[in-house]
C-alpha cells in the first residue's frame, strides 16, 4: 500500500495507469461505433429471412 502523500514515481505510475485504462476505453468506444453500420445489416437480414420463413411456414 502507498504512503501519503505519494512520491512523484508513484503519482507518475497513477497517471500512465489512467490514461492507459482511458485510451483502451476509447479505442474500444471506437471500434463499438466503428461496426454498428454491418452488425445492423446483419440483424436486418436476419430479420428478413425469419420472416420469410415464417410466410413460407404459415402459409402451407
Amino acid at each position: 500500500m502507498w504512503g501519503y502523500p505519494p512520491t512523484r514515481r508513484q503519482l507518475a505510475a497513477t497517471i500512465g495507469v489512467f490514461a492507459a485504462g482511458a485510451t483502451l476505453i476509447a479505442v474500444g468506444i471506437h471500434l463499438s461505433f466503428a461496426n454498428i453500420a454491418p452488425q445492423k445489416a446483419r440483424a436486418k437480414a436476419r430479420g428478413e429471412f425469419v420472416r420469410s420463413r415464417l410466410r413460407t411456414f404459415l402459409e402451407d
